[in-house]
């Protein structure tokens, strides 16, 4: 059962990465132009990673706890900066407007939901709520750049050019305390399941 849950995680991941392109591909016509405007994106990057895990859980490889939580983490943050800060911002129709809820809204439930259901617990350790924030983390640096590079910002919470240095850092700040904070809750819970499964 969680190979099987996993396998359709990965489908849905995949799915809604490959319409994004197909979407975006049909725009340029460029499949290398493609790729390196959706690379831009932390929805994409993560979502790539959602589906490359969840293959590899699917077809039985063994996976550590402790990345599947954070590969968890890190999608859970797609969909909850999507609703809080981006959702409505463009007017999507056709293959973008299905691959936005299967990136933005659809793996960020799941995800979490096969977590809870299969992932082992009371793997997770006190410093890794830090270590899972070291991948959001590196992809700012790279975002900025790309921004800064005149290749456009991937969001506007991160758009220097618009809101200035401050504002950027200030919007940075309180994303990544959210992060730690919800990491550490996650931390909470994979112990008290652990606890609860001995029992």
């Amino acid at each position: 059962m969680p190979r099987l849950a996993a396998a359709g995680v990965a489908v849905i991941a995949w799915a809604g990465l490959s319409i994004q392109f197909a979407a975006t591909f049909g725009q340029n016509g460029s499949a290398a132009q493609t790729l390196w405007i959706l690379l831009r994106f932390f929805t994409v990057t993560t979502n790539l990673l959602v589906a490359i895990l969840f293959t590899a859980l699917a077809v039985g490889r063994a996976v550590s706890p402790r990345m599947i939580t954070g590969v968890m983490l890190a999608i859970m943050l797609v969909g909850i900066v999507y609703m809080l800060l981006l959702r409505g911002l463009l007017e999507l129709s056709g293959g973008a407007l299905l691959a936005d809820m299967l990136l933005h809204k659809v793996t960020p439930v799941l995800v979490p939901l096969w977590w809870l259901a299969f992932a082992s617990k009371g793997a997770s350790q006190r410093t890794d709520p830090l270590l899972w924030a070291i991948f959001p983390a590196l992809y700012l640096p790279y975002a900025l750049a790309r921004g800064l590079s005149g290749d456009g910002y991937a969001y506007p919470f991160i758009n220097v050019a618009k809101l200035g240095w401050t504002q950027v850092a200030i919007n940075c700040t309180a994303i990544a305390a959210g992060f730690i904070l919800a990491g550490y809750a996650v931390l909470w819970v994979d112990r008290a399941m652990a606890r609860t499964s001995v029992r």
